[in-house]
C-alpha cells in the first residue's frame, strides 16, 4: 500500500492584508501619569510618540476576527476556502483553549486552527508555515494572524517596558500564485538568551492569586543583539530569495524600537531608495502584530505599493527570529 500525498508544488503569496487598530490612542504624556518618565525621554529612547490600547470591549479574539475579515475581503477568498488558521500571539490569556479555533468558528471556518508562540517573531514564523503548506499542496489557502493585547500584561511603573508595548492585530491570506510571493525563510533561535524577554511571575504559582504575569525585558541586551545579529539574518533571507538589497522596494522589520530599526537598516547597508517602516512611532511595539501592522501603514500612506518587493524581519522572546522576502499584498 502506498500513502497518497500531493506531489505538485506551487507558488505561494500573500493574497490580502487586513488589520485592526484599537480606537484608543495613548500618548506619552498619559503613560507618564503613572510612569516616572517624560515624553522627551521616551521619544529619545524609542522614537515612540503614541500607541494604541484595546478598550474594555476589544478582546484579542475580537481584534483577530476584525483583521481576518478585512484580509479575506482583500484577497476575495471565502471562509470555506481556508484550510488552516494560524494565530501568532503571546498574550492570549488562556493556555487552553487556544485562540485560533475560536477565531475560526467566528469566521465560519471549520478547518484546522492553532496558536503559535514565537514572541515578536511569531508572524514571520506563521507566514513560513502557511507558505510551506500552500507550496506543498497541503492546503490551498491559509489565514495567518498576528495579534497582541500587551496592555493587559504590563507593569505601568516599569521604565523598561511600560512605554514600549501596545495592542493590535494584522492578518494575511496566503494562497497559490503564478509567481513566488513569499521567499524562503531565514529563521532560528537562541534559547541561551531566554532570560532577556520574559513574562513573570511564572504561572506555576508561588505568588499571590491576584498577580498575573507581566512582560519584563532587558532592553540593553536586546539593543546589543538585534541590530547586529539580525543584519546577518537579513542578508541570509535576501540570499535565499536571490534578491539584492538594491532590488528591494521596502524594508519592514519588527517595530521594536525606532533606534533599533535605524541601526539595523544601516548595518544591512540599505540604499536610500528602500522605504523603511517606522510604524513604531505611532503604534508602539505590538509584538507579533507589528509586521503586518507596519505593512498596512506603508501601503496606506503610499510609502510602498501593492506588488512591491519587501524584506520582512522579526525578532523577540525566545530569543527567536525569522525573515523573508515577500511581495506586498492588496490591502483590505
Amino acid at each position: 500500500m502506498t500513502i497518497q500525498q500531493p506531489t505538485e508544488l506551487t507558488h505561494a503569496a500573500m493574497l490580502g492584508l487586513g488589520v485592526h487598530r484599537p480606537e484608543r490612542v495613548v500618548t506619552n504624556d498619559e503613560i507618564c501619569e503613572v510612569l516616572d518618565s517624560s515624553d522627551e525621554w521616551i521619544q529619545t529612547r524609542s522614537g515612540i510618540r503614541t500607541r494604541r490600547f484595546a478598550g474594555e470591549d476589544e478582546t484579542l479574539i475580537g481584534m483577530s476576527i476584525a483583521a481576518a475579515e478585512r484580509a479575506l475581503a482583500a484577497a476575495d477568498v471565502a471562509a470555506a476556502q481556508v484550510g488552516c488558521v494560524i494565530v501568532a500571539t503571546s498574550t492570549h490569556p488562556e493556555h487552553t483553549p487556544a485562540s485560533a479555533p475560536q477565531v475560526a468558528t467566528a469566521l465560519g471556518i471549520t478547518a484546522a486552527a492553532f496558536d503559535i508562540s514565537a514572541g515578536c517573531a511569531g508572524f514571520c514564523h506563521a507566514l513560513n508555515l502557511a507558505a510551506s503548506m500552500v507550496r506543498s499542496g497541503a492546503e490551498s489557502h491559509v489565514l495567518v494572524i498576528g495579534v497582541e493585547q500587551l496592555s493587559r500584561f504590563m507593569d505601568p511603573t516599569d521604565r523598561g517596558t511600560a512605554f514600549i508595548f501596545a495592542d493590535g492585530a494584522g492578518a494575511v491570506v496566503v494562497g497559490p500564485s503564478d509567481a513566488p510571493g513569499i521567499g524562503p525563510t531565514a529563521w532560528g533561535s537562541d534559547g541561551s538568551q531566554a532570560h532577556v524577554i520574559t513574562q513573570t511571575p511564572s504561572c506555576l504559582g508561588g505568588h499571590s492569586e491576584r498577580e498575573h504575569p507581566v512582560v519584563q525585558m532587558e532592553g540593553t541586551a536586546v539593543f546589543r543583539w538585534a541590530p547586529f545579529a539580525m543584519a546577518k539574518v537579513a542578508h541570509e533571507a535576501l540570499d535565499l530569495a536571490g534578491v539584492s538589497v538594491d532590488e528591494l522596494d521596502a524594508f519592514i522589520p519588527h517595530q521594536a524600537n525606532l533606534r533599533i530599526t535605524q541601526t539595523l537598516a544601516k548595518n544591512i547597508q540599505l540604499p536610500d531608495s528602500v522605504a523603511v517602516a517606522t510604524d513604531v512611532v505611532d503604534s508602539g511595539n505590538t509584538s507579533a502584530a507589528s509586521v503586518p501592522l507596519a505593512m498596512e501603514a506603508m501601503l496606506r500612506k503610499d510609502e510602498a505599493a501593492v506588488g512591491d518587493t519587501a524584506l520582512l524581519i522579526a525578532f523577540g522572546a525566545g530569543l527567536s527570529y525569522a525573515g523573508q522576502v515577500v511581495t506586498l499584498p492588496p490591502l483590505g
